[in-house]
């Protein structure tokens, strides 16, 4: 018994003394980064706000993703083989000399949405594989050429929704985005200022006016005009949207209390999630720029109306859901434009079983390789619950058979749904990637 009191009153001792023990705690930390393959999460998980980042294996590529982690600088730790790095949405202001040197496999690294306003000279050195660069919606005044020197590869460059200041400091970047090889750098950048540049695009200025405006500002100043300021009306912008570069090219605008399509959607967008916002009808031209848009989702939105054109120009697009809205039909032309469409969401709308109703089912017929789902009838009463195929065909019954329009004899809307399911898992399927986290 007093052996056991003694090794009792040993173990308390040896417990407080590490306790008290100025460099206990620091001695455990050094111990914990020693800890050989343990070393990334474990500083991740002690330096970063929130959540630790992820790492993980797409298409057998490396990816971090630090987003939306209010983050100020490049955390220790990370692994040095990264190809690509997103960092979007954080709270990083400085772009230092070195920053990245030491991921020089690097080839895509996503800035977007920080509160960047300094870039220094030396930021991106040792990046000799960077191919991609967000630096849009950031604060960013001034840049010179300099900057990416050290990115031969740099081929796709975002710069757009900076309050670029367009004066002499600016002309050696406006040079080089507008050598002709360096068609996909900085494309919508705008001038925020001077005054007399404001909105003009970075690639149309001439070098001239950059100093002879910054001269005129100085020399000859603007009057103050007295009296209430104009009244702009405010537009829908694409800001407020969170912007992917992979696996594709995306613009995720769901859920933003949006009450029109934004005005700025940058043109080599390839998916657009418009879904769950309060969209009540689409006017002409609404995505005349996104010339590559292939996925367009404007579910749950409570859209009344679609211009005949509405889609103008989307000749690419290929999956369209517009379920979940209040559309009884379409105006002729609203689909004439979809040259490649292939999946159309049609559930859950009131449509009406009217003679205004067969624009639609023709061009369905007409277009049998577009797969659709959920055209059935809500109205009027006599009509509800019947497949659109079922009302058009009854309102012919009448007609003499060589009078009654042609259609594909694989055409049946009664099993719609069981393919439409097939079709939609089949082509999801495909579509879909398997994210592998990486250990250690």
């Amino acid at each position: 018994m007093r052996v056991v009191t003694i090794l009792i009153l040993l173990f308390f001792c040896k417990a407080a003394e590490r306790k008290g023990s100025p460099g206990g705690a620091r001695n455990r930390v050094n111990h914990s980064r020693a800890g050989g393959s343990r070393k990334g999460s474990s500083l991740v998980k002690r330096y970063a706000p929130g959540l630790p980042c992820e790492v993980y294996a797409y298409l057998h590529e490396k990816y971090l993703d630090c987003q939306e982690r209010k983050l100020v600088y490049v955390l220790p730790g990370w692994p040095q083989d990264l190809l690509h790095m997103l960092l979007a949405r954080n709270k990083i202001r400085v772009l230092k000399n070195n920053m990245f040197s030491k991921f020089k496999k690097l080839k895509s690294l996503d800035l977007q949405q920080n509160e960047i306003s300094k870039i220094e000279s030396e930021t991106f050195f040792g990046l000799n594989k960077l191919t991609t660069l967000l630096l849009q919606h950031n604060q960013i005044k001034v840049l010179t050429e300099e900057v990416f020197i050290y990115t031969p590869l740099l081929s796709y460059l975002r710069l757009y929704d900076n309050p670029w200041d367009c004066t002499c400091e600016m002309e050696t970047l406006i040079s080089m985005l507008q050598i002709p090889r360096n068609r996909n750098l900085g494309n919508y950048a705008k001038c925020e200022s001077p005054q007399g540049l404001k909105n003009k695009k970075l690639r149309q200025i001439k070098s001239e006016q950059l100093c002879n405006e910054e001269e005129k500002e100085h020399l000859d100043p603007k009057p103050q005009v007295s009296g209430k300021p104009p009244v702009i009306k405010p537009e829908v912008d694409s800001s407020l949207c969170h912007n992917y570069v992979f696996p594709i090219r995306t613009l995720d605008c769901k859920r933003k209390e949006l009450k029109k399509v934004p005005n700025n959607i940058p043109p080599d967008i390839v998916k657009l999630d418009l879904s769950h916002n309060k969209i009540n009808q689409l006017r002409p031209k609404e995505f005349e720029d996104a010339h590559e848009l292939k996925k367009l989702s404007l579910s749950s939105n409570g859209i009344q109306f679609i211009d005949p054109a509405a889609f103008l120009g989307l000749t690419h697009l290929e999956e369209l859901d517009l379920s979940n809205n209040s559309l009884q039909n379409f105006d002729y032309g609203v689909l004439e434009d979809l040259y490649f469409l292939k999946l159309l969401w049609l559930r859950d709308n009131p449509w009406r079983c009217d003679y205004n109703i067969h624009y639609l089912y023709y061009w369905l017929m007409h277009h049998y390789n577009v797969h659709y789902n959920g055209l059935e009838c809500k109205m009027p009463k006599e009509y509800k619950g019947w497949f659109v195929g079922k009302y058009v065909r009854s309102y012919y019954e009448e007609c003499p058979k060589d009078k009654l329009p042609a259609y594909p004899e694989t055409f049946d809307q009664d099993t719609e749904d069981d393919e439409w399911e097939k079709i939609h898992k089949d082509h999801t399927a495909k579509k879909q990637s398997v994210r592998i986290t990486i250990v250690g």
